[in-house]
């Protein structure tokens, strides 16, 4: 059996393409310490991981790299995250690093991730679930600690852009095991309260683990089941939290989410200041206006000069009257000649006339119609009489009269026409013109020559 022999390069690319294939290889976290590291001017990272036992090639390339928030350096535990493939031309596998962070952190930020992936598949930082922020609140919502640099930073800023703005504390708990809950019994009392139109949620900067109630589950859940619109103000302007992503508006900082919940009076002031300036620019405008249209109008021949106006608007009057009249005895007229020709016209339908007439007509039709009458009655007496004639003369008893006469059978059903309708001994019924007589058949004598019918 032929045995297929594989060039080095392509056993390299069969191995990566094994590699690359494999799920658990194309995204894995790996602990290690960097070691050999070397910083090149592309911006690509080179170094190994190693731990006690092994070690591992690694590169981190310059796109990934630039997101990162420390410096690498030799010596230094990192958790990182990316995939396994082999570089094809020296037949080594190394370990292509998408993410890091300082080891003591990593589980804190993997547990960040996850929670981020799983809130974020769910909807819930969708764009389309976040609620405006009021222009004008009512009154503001603090929840944070009351002894921090951050409660401070935000009443003084509230109070210096808003002065006369209500703002409700809630004491919170923001760091260690109990300030989760704690925030998120802020939240909840706020809401119940239902006196402010805006809520800030934080707390001042600090390390990963400091912030981390920020990071919780139940924080981000309180934040988006929130009827009040909440600012996230936590840490500083490179701090991210979960609650960030969950909130309506994330502040860069206490102070800054103080600047979002409220106008700035002098800004307010300017802005009525400017409006005022509108309002009279706009009432000088229209005044203006207004005396200008009233000065036109006190110029026109309307007003200088009305009984001018009235001048023309009296002569077509006058030409109207004119015409009116003219109209109405034309029409007047042309009345009188319609009924004259109409008297005219009734005159030779008088009814009288017309009796005299219809009565002549009548009695000249009836003398034409008694005389066709009488015409046809004579053509049709003669033709009767004719029609007459010459039935008698093919009556049967007019043939009888000359000596001939009729033989029947005995029943009077069959007129006898030949000797063969009979036998001697028959009864025959013989009709002469004045009478019948019933007759035996003695003899029979057939006449030669003679054809007779059946």
């Amino acid at each position: 059996m032929a045995q297929s022999i594989l060039s080095i390069k392509d056993l390299n690319r069969y191995i990566k393409m094994k590699l690359e294939g494999d799920q658990v290889l194309q995204d894995v976290w790996v602990r290690g310490e960097i070691s050999n590291f070397t910083h090149h001017s592309s911006g690509h990272m080179y170094f190994t991981l190693k731990d006690p036992d092994s070690r591992i090639k690694s590169i981190m390339f310059a796109s990934q790299n630039q997101r990162l928030g420390f410096i690498p350096r030799e010596g230094t535990r990192v958790i990182a995250r990316g995939n396994i493939s082999i570089y094809e031309r020296d037949g080594q596998y190394q370990f292509y690093v998408m993410q890091m962070q300082p080891d003591g952190v990593g589980n804190l930020y993997l547990a960040f991730e996850q929670l981020k992936k799983k809130l974020g598949d769910e909807g819930l930082f969708a764009a389309e679930r976040k609620r405006p922020i009021p222009k004008f609140p009512r009154a503001v919502g603090v929840i944070t600690s009351p002894t921090g640099a951050a409660v401070r930073d935000i009443i003084i800023t509230l109070q210096r852009r808003y002065p006369s703005i209500p703002i409700l504390l809630y004491p919170a708990i923001v760091q260690g095991n109990q300030a989760a809950p704690s925030v998120v019994r802020g939240i909840e009392a706020m809401n119940r309260l239902g006196e402010v139109d805006v809520l800030i949620v934080g707390r001042g900067g600090g390390s990963l683990e400091e912030l981390w109630a920020f990071n919780e589950e139940i924080v981000a859940r309180a934040i988006r089941a929130s009827r009040i619109p909440v600012i996230s103000a936590v840490g500083h302007e490179t701090d991210f939290t979960i609650a960030d992503f969950a909130a309506d508006l994330r502040a860069a900082t206490p102070t800054a989410a103080a600047e979002l919940a409220v106008p700035h009076r002098l800004e307010l002031r300017q802005h009525l200041q400017h409006l005022r300036q509108r309002l009279h620019q706009a009432q000088h405008a229209r005044l203006r206006a207004l005396r200008e249209r009233l000065a036109r109008l006190q110029r026109s021949p309307v007003l200088t000069n009305p009984r001018r106006q009235l001048q023309a608007p009296a002569q077509r009057l006058d030409r109207l009257r004119e015409q009116l009249a003219y109209r109405i005895a034309g029409q007047l007229a042309r009345g009188r000649e319609k009924r004259m020709r109409l008297e005219r016209a009734l005159s030779a339908f008088n009814p009288t006339e017309q009796a005299i007439f219809a009565r002549r007509r009548l009695q000249a039709t009836q003398r034409q119609l008694q005389q066709a009458m009488q015409g046809a009655f004579k053509d049709k007496k003669t033709a009767w009489a004719a029609q007459m004639r010459h039935l008698d003369a093919l009556s049967p008893l007019k043939v009888m009269s000359r000596g001939y006469s009729l033989v029947y059978d005995e029943k009077e059903k069959r007129l006898l026409k030949s000797i063969n309708q009979v036998q001697l001994g028959d009864m025959v019924k013989i009709t002469l013109t004045d009478g019948k007589l019933d007759c035996h058949v003695w003899g029979m004598e057939e006449m030669p020559d003679v054809k007779t019918e059946g």
